[in-house]
């Protein structure tokens, strides 16, 4: 079992605080949802967890230890691997050499997503804005990652590809946070822990269900 948290996190942008103190926790392996509207805190609080972005106050905790001021690049070391909305591929590599960063073998991703075969020696930066997300993802997978942190991890791919991607997600032998503005139909009927972040605090948190319901 982990067990990743934020306690009473709060993060500013210059003179502006994007986190009020907030405190969530996510548990694997299993889903957990940040919901929210632009501009609600859902992508802070998901990088303040990643340590990409630093808290001003508050505690991130991994396991039972804080993690606080451990860097970006260490907790990846740890096994945590966080795919941003942008930037999430290396633009001027190949899709294979793309891949083969995370691993030398690369047939689980291209089982995953068989539509990246034929893509292989594309540029990824040349890829529609759905193929980098598939190829985005697939190193996630390779990387046998105990945390995988997403934001909007269907963002410009087909209903279908979407489907696909939260079942694989929900599958992961991990810690799986994903960042979305909607709680997606497919995450539904599963079962997934959902926050649901407003301005900078959190308004609720339960079970999928309840918030469809």
């Amino acid at each position: 079992m982990t067990t990743l948290s934020l306690r009473h996190a709060r993060v500013r942008y210059g003179p502006l605080e994007a986190l009020h103190g907030i405190t969530l926790a996510a548990h694997g392996p299993g889903l957990t949802v940040l919901l929210g509207r632009n501009g609600s805190g859902r992508t802070t609080a998901l990088d303040a967890l990643a340590g990409t972005l630093p808290l001003s106050g508050g505690t991130v905790v991994w396991d039972g230890t804080d993690v606080t001021r451990v860097p970006a690049y260490e907790r990846a070391r740890r096994g945590m691997c966080l795919v941003p909305a942008r930037q999430a591929v290396f633009g001027s590599l190949t899709v294979r050499e793309n891949l083969e960063l995370a691993a030398r073998d690369h047939t689980v991703a291209l089982d995953a997503y068989p539509q990246l075969r034929p893509l292989l020696e594309r540029r990824a930066g040349t890829l529609s804005g759905g193929e980098q997300r598939m190829l985005a993802l697939s190193r996630a997978l390779l990387a046998r990652a105990r945390v995988v942190l997403v934001d909007e991890p269907a963002q410009g791919m087909s209903p279908s590809v979407a489907a696909r991607t939260y079942e694989l997600l929900g599958a992961l032998d991990a810690c799986v946070v994903i960042a979305e503005q909607r709680l997606p139909p497919a995450l539904r009927g599963r079962p997934a822990v959902v926050y649901e972040l407003r301005r900078g605090a959190v308004v609720f948190a339960g079970e999928a269900g309840e918030l469809a319901g």
